[in-house]
């Protein structure tokens, strides 16, 4: 089975850096377009971060890791501690240090020293001071994923309370893709008190369905708990290690024989709906994950639609299947909310041609949420949220950092594994853009690791905006290698998010690029 497409990683840290909380079930304001940042420096990366990142390592199983790290702001890591899951077996690593650069467009890398093997090395773009993305370069594995500043008065018990949501998502314990989504409620002194989730794996018949989470509890580490946030949480009979960023977000990985999956725990905030009518607006959604049955391919999806009452209307999607592009259109559906409050709702809709398609999502605020995919023979996750009140191109012109993932579809100049892109680039009201980017494809016959890459591209808006708009990137790396051209069809989500899902043959690749924040 080929590896399971995880999105969810830069999905969500795109949530939060764009979004904050959230808390209204109107459509969300468009930010004011910021000019290019040229002002970044290694001052600007200072403090406690959370870092979390999956992808595959050199046998191409799954590997993900949560981690702690501290900047002093002079191009130095003081200190640095991780957990590892590679296909089901998990260590805490400890580094000696390291060092960091970040340069004027808030790209830079990252080396932590000594613990497992030869350390971690990184290429970084900071999307703010306290956010950002990163790819894995020491060529040991090909992974990505996002970091955020840790708040270090919450490294105790007491800021874990109140009601959350939560993914995961990686393989079972067979090595076949696994989603879980949920809502625990935590009472601030080690306790879950209850909540609910649905899994989906490629081992089971069937998703879950809705599953109670008993009451279980939450403990932080002795050794690492109160100077690096860590701590372990069980949910359902599932334990999981968590680096705390602050007290309404932890960063989750799990650590027992039943799989290994990576994701985050957000707290919910607003008013969450008990009814239909309290989430409607136009929303936007991107997943990643594996076909089950068939070419057992990675697949990519995006779309959008608007909820009313109920009711789905002008339904977008677009999907890459293992190579195999389709594009949807103009088709309706239904969604429900949990009565109860939990935040837990589905949606479906069917296409004449395709078939059904159905989701379970779990909101994090009446504009954002957690999904899962559990259409037949399909497993995967992502992120929805609502749209901006103005998509345009003036609108969004301004800088943004990105990150995608993906796997090649094989040929005779790879064999078929992941490759993982970590860039920056400034989109102009003409709809033009121009960056940088630095990116691994460890199964290519060439050059594994790419640094510095030059990027050009469109992304013109089509009408409202609020639909599939086509966003093209050419990289150039040079030095007598070929230029590649990655089309995308691209959904704008809440604080001007883009999400991304190639619409290529040659790779199935999803990912996001988030508003960068002048320092």
């Amino acid at each position: 089975m080929k590896r399971f497409l995880a999105v969810f990683a830069a999905s969500v840290a795109a949530l939060v850096v764009a979004c904050g909380g959230g808390g209204s079930s109107s459509p969300t304001p468009t930010p004011t377009p910021t000019p290019t940042p040229t002002g970044f420096t290694n001052a600007n990366l200072t403090g406690q971060y959370a870092l979390e990142m999956s992808g595959t390592d050199l046998n191409g199983s799954f590997i993900a890791r949560v981690c702690s790290f501290t900047s002093d702001g002079a191009g130095n890591i003081s200190a640095a501690v991780e957990d590892v899951n590679d296909a089901g077996s998990f260590n805490i690593v400890q580094f000696t240090g390291g060092t960091y650069t970040i340069g004027t467009d808030g790209r830079g890398t990252m080396t932590l020293n000594g613990g497992a093997g030869s350390g971690l090395q990184l290429s970084i773009a900071l999307s703010s001071t306290t956010s950002g993305f990163a790819v894995q370069t020491d060529e040991a594995a090909t992974t990505s994923g996002s970091f955020d500043a840790q708040t270090a008065s919450a490294f105790s018990l007491p800021s874990i309370t109140g009601s959350y949501a939560f993914d995961a998502s990686g393989g079972d314990a067979n090595l076949a893709p696994l989603t879980i989504v949920g809502q625990f409620v935590a009472n601030g002194g080690g306790g879950v008190t209850g909540g609910v989730l649905d899994f989906n794996a490629g081992s089971s018949s069937a998703p879950s369905g809705p599953q109670a989470i008993p009451a279980s509890t939450i403990s932080t580490d002795a050794t690492f708990g109160a100077s690096n946030g860590r701590g372990t949480i069980t949910l359902d009979g599932l334990t999981f290690a968590f680096y705390i960023v602050d007290g309404t977000h932890l960063k989750i990985l799990e650590e027992d024989s039943n799989g290994a999956t990576v994701g985050d725990a957000l707290s919910q905030t607003g008013t969450i709906p008990t009814q239909v009518a309290g989430l409607s607006g136009t929303f936007s959604f991107v997943v990643g994950g594996a076909a089950v049955t068939g070419n057992f391919g990675s697949i990519a999806r995006a779309g959008s639609a608007a909820f009313n009452a109920g009711t789905l209307s002008a339904v977008s999607l677009d999907d890459n299947n293992d190579g195999n592009y389709t594009k949807l259109t103009n088709d309706s559906g239904s969604y429900t909310i949990d009565s109860a409050g939990s935040g837990r709702g589905t949606f479906t809709f069917i296409d004449s041609s395709a078939g059904a398609f159905s989701y379970i999502f779990y909101l994090i605020s009446p504009t954002q949420a957690f999904i899962e995919e559990t259409s037949a023979a399909v497993i995967g996750a992502g992120n929805m949220s609502a749209q901006p009140t103005t998509i345009s191109n003036s609108a969004l012109a301004g800088s943004f950092t990105f990150n995608w993932s993906g796997q090649t579809i094989p040929s005779s100049g790879n064999i078929g594994f992941e490759e993982d892109f970590v860039g920056e680039f400034a989109l102009a009201a003409s709809n033009t853009l121009t960056g940088t980017v630095d990116f691994t494809e460890l199964g290519s016959t060439s050059t594994p690791v790419f640094t510095g890459v030059p990027v050009t591209g469109t992304f013109p808006i089509s009408g409202s905006g609020t639909g599939r708009n086509s966003f093209q990137a050419i990289l150039s790396p040079g030095g007598g290698a070929p230029s590649t051209t990655f089309n995308f069809a691209a959904y704008v989500g809440m604080g001007n998010t883009i999400y991304l899902i190639t619409t290529d043959s040659t790779r199935v690749t999803a990912g996001t690029a988030v508003v960068q924040t002048a320092p």
